[in-house]
């Protein structure tokens, strides 16, 4: 099984598009780290702007916690297309090259050879948000500096202290590469019907839009769904900052609001990932490989 996994996980790297999903993050991480350098007063003034007349904040809104968190709000919106180029391609894309039937030649089941390309699509994923975590949290950290972290909700506003904040970005990454792997078990899945790549990627991000449209929407109907959708669940990673307070309204080091909803997300999630990745390994078995 280790010696499938790292073949799986050299086809993944040696392919030049495999290396597209870095290069744009890179970019984008970048192009807001420069601009919130130049104009982040303007920013931090345009954020404040209700607030002003009515709330005084000490120290600098505009820290390297603060652009980490606009950063993920930005980026793991759009990081699943990155992903599904790579999870939707890992058996179709063998279908298309002629490669599948001959593979399926050795001496090797079906279950490990699925469960390998899964569990290497899955270490690209992580490897991926490794890298986001470097540049959107550790490279912000070093330009910007650290401080108390504010937010501003829906109707009210967040300050978490400095010495609080790291591990909540460590439970925030840590879930959004739980999300982000049921991106891929489902673009994996998809690449079961198809014998080239553009299907499997184009019905994934199609199956994303989807569900993330019906998530949004407030309609009584749609709302008896809604808890049963993966793309509901994706965004709790902001679970980990919205804070406990006290009697006297102020933060409760260490705390988290609503804990039980973090749970509840990843357990659904989990359970997504466990259902892809079977549904994946039933077809396949059932399969009949001719290309």
């Amino acid at each position: 099984m280790w010696t499938l996994l790292q073949i799986e996980l050299y086809k993944i790297f040696r392919r030049p598009r495999t290396y597209i999903a870095f290069v744009a993050i890179t970019a984008l991480i970048t192009i807001v780290q420069l601009g919130l350098k130049v104009d982040g007063k303007e920013y931090a003034a345009f954020v404040m702007a209700d607030l002003s007349n009515t709330l005084q904040i000490d120290g600098k809104i505009i820290n390297g916690y603060f652009v980490c968190y606009v950063l993920l709000q930005l980026l793991l919106v759009h990081v699943p297309l990155l992903i599904a180029l790579i999870a939707a391609d890992m058996v179709s894309g063998e279908a298309n090259m002629g490669t599948l039937r001959l593979l399926l030649a050795k001496p090797i089941s079906r279950t490990q050879f699925i469960l390998a390309k899964f569990f290497a699509s899955t270490i690209y994923t992580i490897l991926l948000l490794v890298w986001l975590a470097i540049l959107a949290l550790f490279l912000s950290m070093w330009i910007f500096g650290t401080d108390d972290m504010f937010l501003l909700k829906n109707n009210y506003a967040v300050q978490i202290e400095r010495v609080d904040i790291f591990w909540r970005y460590a439970g925030a990454f840590c879930f959004a590469a739980l999300a982000m792997t049921t991106v891929a078990a489902l673009g994996f899945f998809l690449s079961q019907f198809a014998e080239n790549s553009i299907g499997p990627i184009v019905a994934t991000m199609s199956v994303i839009i989807f569900f993330t449209i019906l998530s949004t929407m407030s309609i009584p109907i749609f709302n008896l769904i809604k808890p049963y959708l993966f793309t509901t669940h994706m965004v709790a990673w902001k679970e980990f900052f919205d804070v406990k307070v006290n009697s006297d309204n102020e933060t409760i080091r260490g705390t988290i609001q609503r804990p039980d909803r973090l749970i509840n997300s990843a357990l659904i999630l989990f359970a997504h990932i466990v259902f892809f990745v079977g549904a994946s390994l039933y077809v396949f078995k059932k399969k009949d490989v001719l290309s």
